[in-house]
């Protein structure tokens, strides 16, 4: 099944966190942090400006994004966990 987001709404797929410190004790999933990063799965047309023309949205598909923590809203999708917020919501694109 496919979902495309309308408007200025981003589908996002979080990247998994470390299961691990950086001194090697292992962190069980219950006491894991969501991540706050994650990969741009899909994302609409674009808002609509005063003057009704659509503005494109500076994200686009497979960008890594940086998001706050209680943003967007979880949906399931064929088994995977995804979130679908506002482009608002994105704090930044992480470039390699």
């Amino acid at each position: 099944m496919n979902l495309k987001p309308l408007h200025d709404r981003v589908l996002v797929e979080r990247v998994s966190a470390e299961d691990r410190t950086k001194g090697g004790i292992i962190i069980p999933d219950t006491a894991q942090e969501k991540p706050m990063e994650g990969r741009v799965v899909a994302a609409g047309s674009g808002a609509r400006n005063e003057n009704g023309q659509i503005v494109k949205l500076d994200v686009k598909k497979g960008d890594r994004i940086l998001f706050g923590k209680w943003s967007g809203t979880e949906v399931k999708m064929d088994g995977k966990e995804l979130l679908i917020m506002k482009e608002s919501d994105i704090m930044g694109i992480i470039e390699k």
